[in-house]
């Protein structure tokens, strides 16, 4: 039988899902690593008897499977050509927490921030704390042994196992756990493959020559990260095989095996209690490396909770960010190095002893400058900077990339400083500049050497670079891998740091557990060359792709969507707050992340051989359910912009296949609107009668559940003219433009009225004057010449007008602030789309603006009590700041406002009034904005500045929302309190 039609066959098996289209093989063929295999298929196992079906499968077939969660692997572990086998959209039971053992057991999919928050109101927490807690699953955790900043004070994923359940290479199930020598015998006798792994491990580990090898080449048990090759120097420490007071559990080993030895299906974990809720940062200045490295040994003898380092690299990343300026406020001078030093207690003046102990530790040593102490909200502003900084730093345009090899380094404290000495040499020599990013209390530094891939020269130096790098770890007897894993990248050196003996033995480990080579392989053992199977072709042509919107900023549209490296952020949670990315919350596949589409992207736009590269029906289906909500803009790490990638695809996409019907209408629906101002009257009755609008809906494919958009009976242009001389204000304070939008102009009148009545009461002279729609709803299906020539016209309208002294202002978010992002893409005249870039504002920025200066009074409102919860656009989020409507609507001085983290409400204009995506659209809201709603008191006022988003709260929740704008002008006093 071929695989296609056995695949078939298992499809028809199985209760999950399995995909083998190349759609699916192609966004699951990259981890966050360099490398890129494309799968047999994917599969989702939905229970036990899915993956004993895959088990079996494989081995008939002479195939693989490749365990996944998150897929954030550093070191390609989730890369193979089998079947991968993805366990995030089933395998996410929390299925027993016990109190009093201080115990949790879970499945493999649950993320690890998710469980803590489930665990809060226990007093309970899961330590090890990984930089990917949002979206990383124990599961994956357990594969890769992480541990993450706090490893310092409550260790590795391996320190925290009390036992897993998993499946074995032969389908049988197994339970390790921790075994008294007693117990250990008795599985010595088991007459099947469980029987035999022990037999073979019992065998290898008694052996002397193997126990003093495994003393001799492993690092010391004091160097905590240590994750290079199988952890049999951990089974060895027991007291099965020498004087320990440990029981044998084969955990230890599971840990850090990168699911080659076993498919874990159930895991229970040791917890610890809530930390301290008091907490100090002493962030010591350093003038140089060397010096900060010395600092280390003195400041772990203390009892920190973090010692993290970061170097003038990344702090001089975030000099000229204007989002992360104010987070520098504790940096005194310029220093080469800071150490974040954090202690807690649940004492305020145990703390300050800590601090002060600290403090003279550090400077009886010499080695520092500065060593300002940070509190509360002081040391979140810290970490952001530090975290700010390598996003910028990883975020790089063009084909140069920090490319993870040797980031993952770790050695023990004592001799931390000489190796980062011998380390700077070695990339000095490369003319690599070293930035240093470390976990320096657990002597492990993450550094990445900047090289193009593309370039067969450079890839060269990928190798080079970490074999040197390699030799000088087991100079040091170190770890090559201290929390990322070997997977390829550094599988390859493991024989380099145990030896030939050591690692015949790691292969017989992996031979025992698995003798068909079914689970993961080429991980760990028998690993192919690390600079084999890259994600690029070294030296090839790059495609050159002709597109209508300006992406010169990342160097052409295939080197944005190259800019996502897999880091999977799109994949966190609802709990996790932000708004990317709301499809993928919505349904919990792969396909329907921001990865997933960069994905699909560079591998159909590189590879395509047709003339048109973007006319395959998978891009249409990857992008069908992106939503343009712009989350990615701002929240991916290397804001990768889907919805400009998703606007210029629909129109590259028309050029091969005609527009249809409903999308010509969605996107031209403001002529639509202007013919049906002319005839209010007729067209509101046409569009609220239940049998018209009926029939409207059915013909235009709009789900039957919506109501549609009607007409105002009088538009904003006709209540400006007729009331001009209201808003033209001699002695006003400033003079404005408002950018009468077509949504507000034909539909939302109320909400523009209410804007020209605010300014015109708070002393702003406000203008209206003749310009065409923003072309957002061009953009949103694709028809980006019209949209251009409508970006084109308001520049050229509003270039001589628009200054630092007379502003461009806005009521919904998705009009004005195309101003700010796809115009400066669409613009001919790229000078002046900037001056107007930045001079446009939302109503509520601008007014924030003005109460800054003392322009706007808090007697000029009233001083009744209200209740508002905010609901901010998707849009403002992106490419402003939902706080500007806090603090706009928190003015009035006894006005009660909360912000709703509410991500995306799913409406994103058209979109959900298609039919066939009503329920996504309805479900997205359910995620979080429509029970917030609910929740809410009648009397508290919903604050959203969308039009989609007030439709969609209607909608959803029955309850009408408001503009800001709205809520304000209500709030005014017919004239100021005394």
């Amino acid at each position: 039988m071929k695989k296609n039609q056995a695949l078939e066959k298992l499809s028809g098996e199985l209760t999950g899902k399995l995909f083998y289209d190349d759609l699916w093989r192609s966004i699951y063929a990259t981890d966050a690593s360099v490398y890129r295999e494309i799968p047999l298929a994917v599969c989702y196992p939905e229970n036990e008897e899915d993956l004993i079906l895959l088990i079996e499968f494989a081995k008939n077939y002479n195939t693989s499977l490749i365990p996944r969660t998150a897929g954030t692997s550093l070191a390609g572990q989730c890369t193979g050509d089998g079947i991968v086998v993805d366990v995030s959209r089933y395998f996410t039971d929390i299925i027993q927490i016990h109190n009093k053992k201080k115990t949790v057991t879970v499945q493999p999919g649950v993320i690890r921030d998710d469980l803590n928050r489930r665990l809060l109101k226990h007093g309970l927490f899961f330590g090890p704390n990984t930089s990917t807690s949002n979206r990383c699953m124990i599961g994956g955790m357990v594969g890769n042994n992480s541990s993450g900043t706090t490893s310092i004070k409550y260790g590795t994923t391996r320190d925290k196992l009390i036992s897993l359940k998993a499946i074995l290479s032969d389908g049988s199930k197994v339970e390790f756990r921790e075994l008294t020598a007693e117990e250990y015998e008795d599985k010595l006798k088991l007459q099947n493959l469980e029987g035999d792994i022990y037999r073979k491990i019992d065998e290898k580990l008694r052996d002397k020559t193997n126990q003093e090898k495994i003393k001799k080449n492993y690092p010391p048990a004091s160097l905590h990260r240590r994750n290079t090759g199988y952890a049999i120097d951990e089974l060895l420490d027991s007291e099965v095989f020498e004087d320990s007071s440990r029981h044998f559990n084969f955990c230890r080993l599971i840990a850090g095996s990168e699911g080659t030895l076993a498919f874990i299906t159930e895991i229970t974990l040791q917890l610890d209690e809530l930390p301290p809720q008091n907490t100090a940062m002493v962030a010591a200045h350093f003038n140089s490396i060397d010096a900060c490295m010395q600092a280390v040994v003195p400041a772990m003898e203390h009892s920190l909770f973090t010692c993290e380092m970061m170097d003038k690299v990344i702090l001089d990343c975030t000099k000229d960010s204007l989002m992360y300026r104010d987070n520098r406020f504790f940096i005194e001078g310029d220093p080469q190095a800071i150490l974040m030093l954090e202690l807690r207690s649940d004492s305020e003046v145990e703390l300050q002893t800590r601090v002060d102990e600290l403090l003279k530790s550090l400077r009886d040593s010499g080695l520092g400058y500065a060593y300002p102490v940070l509190y509360d909200e002081q040391i979140d502003l810290a970490l952001e900077l530090r975290k700010a900084g390598l996003g910028l730093l990883g975020n790089m345009k063009g084909d140069k990339k920090a490319v993870a090899c040797i980031e993952d380094t770790a050695v023990a404290l004592p001799v931390l400083a000489d190796y980062i000495s011998d380390f700077s040499k070695i990339m000095k020599s490369y003319d690599q500049q070293a930035v240093y990013y470390a976990h320096a209390g657990a002597g492990e530094i993450h550094l990445r050497p900047i090289l193009n891939l593309k370039r067969s020269e450079e890839v060269a130096l990928f190798r080079n670079i970490t074999a040197d790098v390699a030799k000088l770890v087991k100079k040091y007897n170190g770890s090559l891998s201290g929390e990322h894993g070997d997977g390829r990248v550094r599988a390859e050196f493991i024989k380099l740091m145990y030896g030939e003996h050591l690692y015949q033995v790691l292969k017989e480990v992996k031979q025992a557990f698995d003798p068909h080579n079914i689970f993961n392989p080429g991980k760990i053992v028998d690993a192919p060359a690390m600079d084999t199977s890259l994600r690029y072709v070294p030296d090839r042509t790059e495609p050159d792709i002709e597109t209508l919107m300006d992406f010169s900023d990342a160097d052409g549209i295939l080197r944005l969507a190259e800019k996502c490296n897999g880091s999977g952020d799109c994949r966190k949670s609802v709990e996790a707050g932000g708004t990317m990315c709301p499809s993928y919350r919505a349904t919990k596949d792969e396909k329907d992340t921001t990865r997933a589409r960069a994905n699909a992207l560079r591998e159909f736009l590189t590879n395509s051989d047709k003339p048109n590269r973007f006319d395959h029906p998978e891009l249409k289906e990857v992008l069908d359910l992106c939503i343009s909500c712009k989350g990615c803009k701002s929240e991916c790490p290397s804001n990768v912009d889907m919805a400009s990638l998703k606007a210029e695809f629909q129109h590259q996409y028309h050029k091969s296949h005609k527009p249809s019907f409903r999308d010509k209408a969605f996107a031209n629906i403001t002529q639509h609107n202007a013919r049906a101002a002319k005839i209010p009257g007729i067209s509101r009755f046409v569009m609220s009668n239940s049998f018209t609008s009926g029939l409207a809906k059915k013909v235009m494919g709009v789900a039957k559940e919506r109501e549609l958009p009607i007409v105002a009976r009088e538009t904003l242009k006709q209540y400006y003219l007729k009331n001009k001389g209201k808003f033209d204000i001699k002695d006003s304070i400033k003079t404005v433009y408002l950018f009468n939008d077509e949504f507000t102009n034909y539909l939302d009148v109320q909400v523009g009225k209410d804007a020209l009545n605010l300014l015109a009461r708070l002393k702003y002279r406000v203008l209206i004057i003749d310009h065409p729609e923003s072309g957002r709803s061009q953009i949103s299906k694709g028809f980006l010449s019209n949209a251009k020539r409508l970006a084109n016209e308001n520049i050229s309208i509003f270039k001589d007008l628009i200054s630092e002294d007379t502003f461009l202002l806005g009521v919904e978010p998705s009009a004005i602030l195309s101003f700010r992002d796809e115009y400066l893409r669409l613009a001919d005249d790229k000078e002046a789309a900037k001056k107007i870039a930045a001079n446009s504002f939302l109503v509520e920025e601008f007014l924030k603006q003005e109460i800054a200066e003392g322009n706007i009074k808090k007697d000029q409102f009233t001083h009744k009590s209200a209740t508002v919860k905010i609901h901010a656009h998707c849009h403002q989020k992106a490419l402003s700041s939902a706080s500007r409507t806090f603090d706009i609507l928190n003015f009035p001085e006894n006005y009660k406002v909360t912000i709703i983290t509410s991500g995306c409400c799913g409406m994103a204009g058209s979109f959900g009034y298609e039919k066939e995506h009503y329920e996504i659209s309805m479900r997205i809201g359910e995620n979080s904005l429509f029970p917030a709603i609910r929740k809410t008191a009648k009397s508290v006022i919903i604050s959203a500045n969308g039009t989609s988003c007030r439709h969609q709260i209607k909608d959803g929740t029955g309850r009408e929302a408001l503009h800001p704008v709205t809520i304000l002008r209500n709030a005014l006093l017919s004239k100021p309190r005394n």
